[in-house]
Order: C-alpha cells, then structure tokens, then sequence
C-alpha cells in the first residue's frame, strides 16, 4: 500500500470520511489548535521535542536525527499497541504534523506497512489553518442570522440556550470563547482559547448549520475578551434582522447575580476586575463600588454597574453597529426564569417558521 498525501482543502471538505484524525504533534502544539475531532497522537512529546532540537543546535543534525528517531519509534510503538491492536483493515486515519511532514510521515508509515489505508496533509496543520482561514468568510455568508440584542443582563444568552432547547440553530459565540464578553465576562479558572482554536471552532460550528434554516446569534462586539470574531463573521451579523430582548431592572440584577456568582463570592476577584473600569468611571466612583463589595453590597453595585456602566454606552453602540436594529422585534419577558425563556423561545421559532 501507499500512503495517500492530499491537500488541506481536500482533507477540509473530507473531514468525516476518515476513521480517525491523528495529530502527531506534540501536545502543547496541539493544545494550541488542532483539526476537529482530532486525537493527540504525539511522534515527539513536548519534553522530547525540546530535547532533540537542544542536540541540533549544540551538537549536530545527525545526532538530532538519531535520538529523534529512536523515540518516535518508541512512541508510535505505544500509540499501535493502545489505539490501533483492535482496529479492523478497513480503519482509514488521517494523520498530519506542523508542516513538513515528517513526524506525520512516520507515524503515517507504520500504519502504511501494517496494513491500513492512511492520508496525509500535505502542507500539514499550517496548510489546514490557511485552508480555515479562506473558508471562513464562504462559511459566514451562506448563513442566515437572527441577532438577539438587549443590554446587559437581559437574559441573551439564556434565549439562546432556550431557543436551542427547542431545535433552533444557535451559534454561542461565548461559550466557543470561554468568555460572557464584559469587564466581567472572564469565567474564574476557565481560560480562553488561543486565537487560532477560537477561529478552528467557529468554522466547525458554522459548517455544521443548515443554510435553509436561521441561526440565532448573540449581538456581540468585534472583541469577546482576548479573542476577535472574525471579520467576515463580524459584518454578516451587523447587517442581520435583530430581536430585541427586553427585561425589567430588577430582574436584570438578580440574573447577573446569579450567572457572575464566581465574582460574588469572591470579592477580592470582583474588586480585582472592577478596577479595570478606573480609566473609564474615575478612581472615586470605582473605589466607592469596591468599599461597597467589601461591606457586602453587591447587589447594590451590580444595579450601579448596569445603570451607570453598561446602559449609557449601549444604545448608541447597538445603533451603529447593527444595521437593522431600528426594526428590531421587541421581546418582552415578564422574568428571567426558564419557564419564560422557553416559552419565548418557542414563539419566536413559530414566528420565523
């Protein structure tokens, strides 16, 4: 048999063909992005990576060559003996490294002689992540978007997991994030993503939507923490029809009280990130909030934020940057309890039917 080299876009647009996706890079490559579905099947682990570029720049490539050889093989060995003992003929993996191919060739070669058929990327992850990259705007402009607005604190993202509930195509530009997208939003012991794995699940959802049907968005900005919608993704949304989420105050506190109990219950967290907001409110009104939180008035804070923080700046921000808003259909919920999310959920889906 011979080992199949394809292309990214090939092995792009073939992604469920294949019995398996192995990615022979180490495990902090892989961490970084990687295909979806992917298995980390590393040729060179971190530790060994590092030691056998350590010999090719202190001793010689040929040294270098010999020790990186002798693990992989050792390597490979324990991924065949693990993974691939109970495989039948017919497993057909797709295997690729960073770029040149070796670390995928190797391990790509093994499975070659055993018997089974193997792919390989040509151009590897670097290619697949070029290959992304262009299809990202084709991807963002097949789609249909309802763009659900309102400040903070109305309940968005809990329509969204509502509407999804009851069959709706939702894309959660947050939860792909690890972010709720505010001074507020980082979520405490979850990091973000890096970049590129935020672009790589962004392009794996939109390509999982049915283009016949709507996909229900949150109105984000072009930032949701560290990371960047992207661009193509960004200027679809903008000019989408919008909903118009709308929740009484006190209702409002109560729900951020409750989805930002981290930051309640840690105050010294909470005051942490209120300090961020001193350049923008003055240093009297932002230490006035933490003396707050320190005598346990956070709900008496959290009510200051939003009428003092987040509203002021919200309307004319929603104005200019989504096209349609001016015609946005209102939706009223009396409250912020499932019940009622659901059963707007519900109407809205009967609504766009």
């Amino acid at each position: 048999m011979t080992v199949q080299v394809i292309s990214a876009a090939e092995a792009v647009a073939r992604l469920g063909e294949f019995g398996g996706i192995l990615d022979a890079r180490s495990e902090a490559e892989y961490a970084d992005d990687h295909l979806p579905g992917a298995l980390n099947w590393p040729t060179l682990n971190n530790e060994e990576r590092k030691l056998v570029g350590t010999i090719y720049a202190q001793i010689s490539p040929f040294e270098a060559q010999k020790r990186g050889a002798a693990l992989a093989a050792a390597n490979i060995a324990r991924h065949i003996e693990r993974e691939v003992i109970d495989k039948p003929k017919s497993w057909q993996p797709l295997a690729y490294c960073w770029r040149g191919g070796k670390r995928s060739g190797s391990l790509a070669l093994v499975l070659d002689q055993i018997g089974f058929r193997v792919h390989i990327i040509q151009g590897g992850y670097k290619a697949f992540r070029g290959a992304v990259l262009a299809d990202l705007p084709r991807m963002a402009a097949r789609l249909q978007y309802r763009v659900v607005c309102g400040p903070t604190g109305s309940g968005k993202t809990r329509l969204l997991h509502a509407l999804q509930a009851a069959g709706a195509q939702v894309l959660d530009l947050e939860a792909l994030a690890s972010h709720r997208a505010s001074v507020l939003g980082s979520i405490p012991g979850v990091p973000q993503p890096s970049p590129k794995r935020f672009d790589t699940l962004v392009w794996d959802k939109l390509r999982s939507f049915d283009a016949a049907r709507p996909v229900f968005v949150e109105s984000e900005s072009k930032k949701v923490g560290d990371l960047t919608v992207p661009d193509a993704l960004i200027a679809a949304m903008r000019a989408s029809p919008c909903l118009r989420l709308e929740l009484p105050l006190d209702e409002r506190v109560g729900l951020l009280l409750e989805d930002y109990d981290g930051f309640v219950k840690d105050s010294d967290l909470f005051c942490d990130r209120l300090a961020v907001l001193t350049a923008l409110r003055g240093k009297a009104v932002v230490q006035g909030w933490i003396d707050q939180v320190r005598a346990g008035q956070t709900e008496a804070v959290v009510r200051d934020l939003l009428l003092k923080h987040y509203d002021p700046g919200y309307l004319s921000s929603i104005q200019r940057n989504f096209a349609q808003y001016a015609a946005a259909k209102p939706v009223l919920a009396k409250d912020r309890s499932i019940a009622t999310l659901a059963g707007l959920a519900q109407q809205i889906l009967e609504e766009s039917s």
